[in-house]
């Protein structure tokens, strides 16, 4: 859970302390961005590759490396004295947060034999996760304040204290079976290719020549994988996985509920501040009351999936967000604040109905030995969802003069996604009740 937590919050924290960071490193936007997007490259560039090292090493250990380059990379970033020292350590944050990502729902797959209190255990995981967005932007705006610095050194002691518990965990299984380096070689280039080319679409559009040549590597490499996996005799994400509903339906629902958990965030975080003139800590606490919510529901959201059942818990928490989207739609531009933020809650109740469970049910429909892979696949079809999400609302609302006609298109186009999720879930076959009972 402390490994979510830090996570999560480094990704948060540091888009409100980008104006203290620029006074004092100087640099243009373009630096800038680099700053937040090249913790989010590496991170999603290696979650999928991380999942199968966790796997062979076992998940402890991995933790424990990604974890320590973590705080290594954290203290470089709090010490960088100009803007080239922040953004590579920045990169090196994004790679040790990619190695502890699918570990940590590994250790809980070992630690916890009985699924429902497994599910019960990913529940506090996941708040860890949701508590990180919801006082991330908090949290930064406080320690920019003083000195942005702390937003990086922070980390430290938390980083310390989750490796000293981490010694009080018992060593994790690992497979003795040979790297799958080509894949791995592939996996990264897909993913870093289409990481790379949706983030720089945001700003420069889906023709612009560097987006589409990094859109082309990325299918070209992605091609090159599926080749690579079908026919290695140890692959890094073995194929037959897909042959089970529950994983491709994982793989699905978290991807669409990232565009909408993800983008809804992204939208109004520029609809408060383009269109109703509110500063970026204001903003932020416009979505504290939201993301608190779901926070702080997760454990009570476990307890409710037991009695009705992943499936309808899943459906429900979908349908909750569409409706919440729905009515976001229709308001009109001089909607106060404050009901706009009241009209999130449906949304910030809805995560926590979804992802815990959904999580749960991908863990328990895989071996034991792949639930790394299986981490690093979900957590990758997310971040994915997330980016693009980003660039192609971010387009959507480029022109100032459609910008209320753009944000109405991307919650439409969202609903529509978390519609075909809500389908894809009635094909599920795991159900919590049946697990418990």
């Amino acid at each position: 859970m402390i490994g979510f937590f830090v996570i999560t919050l480094d990704a948060t924290v540091v888009n409100v302390a980008l104006p203290s960071i620029r006074d004092a490193l100087g640099g243009g936007m373009t630096g800038l961005q680099w700053v937040v997007d090249g913790y989010t490259l590496m991170f999603a560039a290696l979650l999928l590759s991380a999942g199968a090292l966790s796997d062979r090493i076992g998940a402890r250990r991995a933790f424990a490396a990604g974890l320590a380059m973590f705080v290594v990379a954290s203290a470089a970033c709090g010490l960088a004295p100009d803007l080239g020292v922040l953004i590579a350590s920045r990169f090196m944050q994004g790679a040790g947060a990619a190695a502890m990502m699918p570990a940590t729902l590994a250790l809980i797959r070992e630690s916890y034999d009985d699924q429902v209190e497994r599910a019960r255990a990913i529940a506090l995981w996941a708040m860890g996760g949701a508590a990180a967005a919801a006082s991330g932007p908090i949290v930064g705006g406080l320690l920019a304040g003083a000195d942005w610095r702390l937003i990086f050194f922070i980390n430290l002691p938390v980083g310390a204290a989750a490796l000293v518990l981490l010694t009080r965990t018992q060593p994790s299984p690992h497979r003795q079976v040979p790297f799958d380096f080509a894949g791995q070689i592939a996996a990264v280039l897909a993913m870093g290719g289409l990481t790379y080319g949706v983030i720089e679409a945001g700003a420069d559009g889906f023709t612009a020549p560097h987006v589409l040549l990094a859109l082309g590597v990325a299918v070209a490499a992605l091609a090159a994988f599926l080749l690579i996996e079908a026919r290695a005799p140890h692959p890094m994400l073995p194929l037959e996985m897909f042959r089970d509903r529950t994983v491709v339906i994982a793989v699905v629902v978290g991807f669409t509920f990232m565009i909408g958990f993800y983008g809804l965030p992204f939208l109004f975080s520029l609809y408060f501040q383009e269109l109703r003139g509110l500063s970026s800590m204001a903003t932020g606490l416009a979505f504290v009351p939201m993301m608190a919510f779901s926070a702080l529901l997760n454990p009570v959201a476990a307890r409710l999936v037991e009695k009705i059942g992943r499936r309808a818990a899943i459906t429900a928490g979908l349908l909750l967000m569409i409706v919440g989207m729905v009515a976001l739609t229709a308001l009109p531009a001089t909607t106060p604040v404050w009901l706009v933020a009241l009209l999130m809650f449906p949304v910030g109740f809805g995560a926590p109905l979804v992802m815990p469970p959904l999580t749960a049910a991908l863990l328990d429909s895989v071996p034991a030995h792949r639930a790394g892979t299986a981490s690093g696949l979900l957590n990758t079809a997310r971040q994915v969802g997330g980016a693009l999400a980003v660039a192609v609302f971010g387009a959507l609302l480029a022109d100032r003069a459609t910008f209320l006609h753009g944000l109405r298109t991307s919650l439409v186009i969202t609903v529509v996604l978390l519609l075909a999720a809500m389908v894809a879930t009635s094909l599920l076959r795991t159900d919590g009740r049946e697990t418990a009972t």
